[in-house]
């Protein structure tokens, strides 16, 4: 435990920052899975669910939750498999 008063109150940040960063960590896997389970059945609220999620994902990077570059590569994941379904329909 920390004497200096410094660090406790660098240890009290430190923990409200870690739940607001796990909150939104947990956010963001549930509306993938939401988005990605929409897309593998097709339903009709794909691209709303897709939205929610990307949304989600930027505005997690814009607060530093993730790295911005980590945000682009779970987006660009998201969205290929969204468009490969999207083509497997059609065809």
């Amino acid at each position: 435990m920390a004497n200096i008063r410094s660090q406790i109150k660098r240890n009290r940040q430190n923990e409200r920052r870690r739940l607001r960063n796990k909150s939104v960590r947990s956010e963001i896997r549930t509306r993938t899975k939401t988005a990605v389970s929409a897309i593998d059945v097709g339903a009709e609220d794909t691209a709303e669910a897709t939205r929610a999620a990307v949304r989600r994902i930027d505005k997690a990077a814009a607060q530093g939750v993730i790295h911005k570059n980590q945000a682009a590569n779970r987006k660009s994941r998201l969205m290929r498999r969204a468009n490969a379904a999207e083509e497997a329909g059609e065809a």
